[in-house]
Parts: structure tokens; C-alpha cells; sequence
């Protein structure tokens, strides 16, 4: 379940009923430290929202947060009340927790800056936090909490005094970017790429894309990816200013004088008709590149100095979970375990290509949420890394078991991330460089769980 840490709006009754159009059953509490979805972490003087899963239905728990939190907003009441806590009738938990973050976005009026895309949004997002911060009080989205559920629980954290919104937004199905941009309202919108990701819900490539623009439907400025012809070729009637940036392809905001490192990156960060800087980047990999240019593009934009951006950019470290490199054995590690879909499995085993010291180990776990291009999808990975010659491949999870049949090298076959952590450390030799990657719900960050290690992990 998705929760925030740390709440720090103080939220009061009579707003919320406003913002709501609720009732209230029982109590009188005036105000409320914060929205909690989880009953396990709910805090003190938080209101309890409980909402309808897939798998649980947070009513099911309303008793246990109110021991703790100060009310609950329900659309099933409760059969008994608690002495002293305040029960808030809606039609709807959901419908409510947007109505009560729009209403709080109605009391901030500045601008925000909305990150969507197939791959990306995460690193784009917190480097562009981290620039704008350093001359604003940035309100953004918590980790990745960019759905319809996340994005409001963030924007329910704010205190009032911030001076700009950065907001990830993550998408399912058609609509959801239209959703979430109803409750930003953003003004500067960024759309990294677009890949085939969740097309479970989605149906077709086409149909990410169309999402993804819903965001210009709302933005009077927009950073699009120049190197990506597939999302150039479906903006058609935006009437707002455009800033494009690229490395291949001619962009408004280029890199140049490119130099890859293993854990890190320098290049020239170019804006036209304006004099170059040079960029020390503690990001690894080539579509970090991109990503930081996308950060630069929509912070230059939005009027930041040149020199600001460098700063900004040079004091990111990255993002957990994401391109982390660690030494292992005298070999080296490449935990990229967050997520996976076609487009950012194949940047990954550039990656590892990149980086090879003597054989190349891929542990690869299956990508989810493809529906019908699931087959397709991992057949095609797999025989891409045998033309890009990986010399050992683990297969996790049926669909990469199924596609295995493909690879020209050494492979082998594990059901979890814990039988692929146990056939990893009886291959893997001095001066291995290893890829581990997959969809979240393989777990594969339990294939290097408490690896024995020498140096340190760097969140690349």
C-alpha cells in the first residue's frame, strides 16, 4: 500500500467537508495533521481515508487506524463509533481524496511542473527538483507516488510557503494523465518518451502515447524528447510554447563532447544561441544523458540560470533502486531492479555492455503488465542481448523462461529472485560484470539482498 511518511498539512473539518461535500456522523475534531490510506502506519491526528482494492478494502480496517488516528472518512460507516473520533460520510474515498487535493492546489496558487512518460519520470522529476530548489520552496511527489492515489496524498503534504510544485504522473490506462492533470492543473509539463509499458491496460503503443499527451491539453509549456519520433509524431495541435531537447537528433537543449563513465558522466549542456557548460554528472549511462537534459530544458524555460542548472544537476546523486552499481567479488554489480518494460530493459543491457570487464551476466526477470505483447516482448529481448553477445543469462519467471529458448549462450532457468540469487552466486567469477533487473513484482532487489561486499553502494 502507498503512504506518505510524514504529513505536514494541517487540514481543517470544515475544508474538508467543503472540499467534499461530506457529512459528519460522529465527532467534532476542528483539525487534522495530515490524510493517512494505511492503517499500520496511520500517526496521531491524521485522518484515516480507507479505500477499495483490488485485494483489501481499507474499511475492512477502519477500527484499527482510528485507535491511533483522529477520524476516518468513510463511504460505509462504521457499525460502532469510537468515543471522541470524527467520522466523515462521502459517496466515494477516492472521488473525496481528489476533491480534497484539488481544493488544497486551489489554495496554492503556483505554478507546477508535471513529469510524464514510459521511462524516466522518477529521475527527471527529482532533477528537476533539485535545480528549482535551490531559488524555491519545492513541493513535489514523494518517490514514485504518481498515481491517482500517490499524486494527491502528496499534494495533501503541503504547508503553504512552497513556491512551486514538481509532480510525477504514471499512468495505466487512458484517462489517468487527464485525471491527475485535473487535480495539478500544472503549467509546465515534461513528456520523457514513450514505450510500450502497461499495455495491459493500455491495448496499443498508440494509446500510451495519447495518454501521455493528455498533459498538453492542460500546460501552456511543454518539454518534449526530440529523439523519440514515435511521441514528436503524435503532437499535433499543441498551441502552448515547445522546448525540445536531444542528443541525436536537432533539439533546442543538446548535450555535446559526450563522455561516459562507469559511474558517472561529463558532457556540454547546450541551449541555442547561448554559450555551452560543462556538466559533471553522478548518473551513470547514456539515457541519463537524456534525462538530465529534459530536467535542464523545462528549468531553462521556466527562467533558470544556467549556472543554477549545473549546481542543480551536479549535486544529484540518483534515484534508489535505480542504475545502482555495487562491487562484488571483484566484479561489478548493476542493480536496476525498480522496474522493467522493453524500452528500459534494452537501455539497461547497453549498460551492461558498456561496462563489461570480462564475461557479461544478465538476471533478468520477467516484465509485467504487457498483455498480449507479453510473448513478443521478452522474445525479442532475449534476442537482442545474444546479438549484443551477454554471456550468461539467468531467465526468471515463466515468460523469460519461455523466451530463454532464444539465447545463444549460457543460460539457466529460476522461478523466484531467490532461486536466481543462489544460481548467481554459484557462477559468477572475478571481473563478472552482472545486470539485475525485472518488472517490481518479480522482487529481483532479493537476488543481491545482503550480498557480501566490497566498497560501497552509489545510487547512480
Amino acid at each position: 500500500m502507498q503512504t506518505i511518511k510524514k504529513n505536514m498539512a494541517v487540514l481543517k473539518l470544515d475544508e474538508i467537508l467543503q472540499a467534499t461535500g461530506g457529512r459528519v456522523l460522529c465527532g467534532m475534531k476542528q483539525e487534522f495533521n495530515g490524510l493517512s490510506i494505511d492503517s499500520r502506519t496511520i500517526r496521531k491526528d491524521e485522518l484515516f481515508i480507507p479505500l477499495k482494492g483490488e485485494r483489501f478494502d481499507g474499511h475492512d480496517f477502519v477500527h484499527d487506524a482510528l485507535n491511533i488516528g483522529a477520524g476516518a472518512l468513510v463511504h460505509l460507516p462504521p457499525s460502532n463509533h469510537l468515543r471522541g473520533k470524527t467520522i466523515i460520510y462521502v459517496k466515494n474515498t477516492l472521488i473525496a481524496l481528489h476533491k480534497i487535493a484539488r481544493y488544497l492546489r486551489s489554495k496554492l496558487p503556483v505554478p507546477a511542473i508535471c513529469v510524464t512518460g514510459t521511462n524516466g519520470k522518477t529521475t527527471v522529476k527529482e532533477l528537476i527538483s533539485s535545480i528549482i530548489s535551490q531559488s524555491n520552496t519545492v513541493l513535489k511527489t514523494e518517490g514514485n507516488l504518481n498515481n491517482h492515489i500517490g499524486l494527491p496524498l502528496s499534494i495533501s503534504r503541503m504547508r503553504g510557503d512552497e513556491t512551486v510544485i514538481v509532480a510525477e504522473m504514471g499512468s495505466n490506462a487512458e484517462g489517468d494523465i487527464k485525471t491527475l492533470c485535473e487535480i495539478v492543473y500544472p503549467e509546465f509539463g515534461v513528456v520523457t518518451n514513450v514505450g510500450p509499458a502497461h499495455l495491459e491496460g493500455f491495448g496499443s503503443l498508440e494509446m500510451v502515447r495519447k495518454t501521455d499527451l493528455e498533459i498538453l491539453d492542460y500546460v501552456s509549456v511543454a518539454s518534449l524528447n526530440a529523439d523519440d519520433e514515435f511521441l514528436m509524431n503524435g503532437v499535433n495541435h499543441f498551441s502552448g510554447r515547445m522546448i525540445t531537447y536531444g542528443i541525436q537528433e536537432d533539439a533546442d537543449v543538446t548535450a555535446r563532447e559526450i563522455v561516459l563513465k562507469e559511474r558517472s558522466s561529463t558532457f556540454s549542456l547546450c541551449f541555442r544561441e547561448e554559450n555551452s557548460i560543462e556538466i559533471h554528472l553522478k548518473l551513470a549511462g547514456r539515457f541519463n544523458i537524456s534525462n538530465a537534459l529534459a530536467a535542464a530544458s523545462i528549468a531553462h524555460i521556466y527562467g533558470i540560470h544556467p549556472l543554477q542548472i549545473k549546481d542543480g544537476m551536479e549535486s544529484f546523486y540518483g534515484v534508489p533502486m535505480r542504475l545502482e552499481m555495487k562491487d562484488f567479488r571483484d566484479s561489478l554489480v548493476i542493480s536496476d531492479v525498480y522496474n522493467a518494460n522493453p524500452a528500459s530493459m534494452e537501455e539497461s543491457i547497453k549498460e551492461l555492455i558498456r561496462l563489461k570487464r570480462r564475461r557479461t551476466i544478465a538476471v533478468l526477470g520477467d516484465m509485467l503488465e504487457l498483455g498480449a505483447y507479453t510473448e513478443e516482448a521478452h522474445t525479442d529481448l532475449v534476442r537482442k542481448i545474444s546479438d549484443l553477445s551477454v554471456d550468461v543469462l539467468i531467465a526468471v519467471g515463466p515468460a523469460m523462461q519461455k523466451a530463454a529458448s532464444e539465447f545463444r549462450g549460457i543460460c539457466h532457468s529460476a522461478d523466484t529472485a531467490d532461486n536466481a540469487r543462489e544460481i548467481l552466486l554459484a557462477v559468477i567469477g572475478e571481473g563478472d560484470t552482472v545486470l539485475v533487473k525485472g518488472s517490481r513484482g518479480m522482487r529481483m532487489e532479493d537476488v543481491i539482498k545482503d550480498l557480501p561486499e566490497r566498497g560501497e553502494w552509489n545510487a547512480l
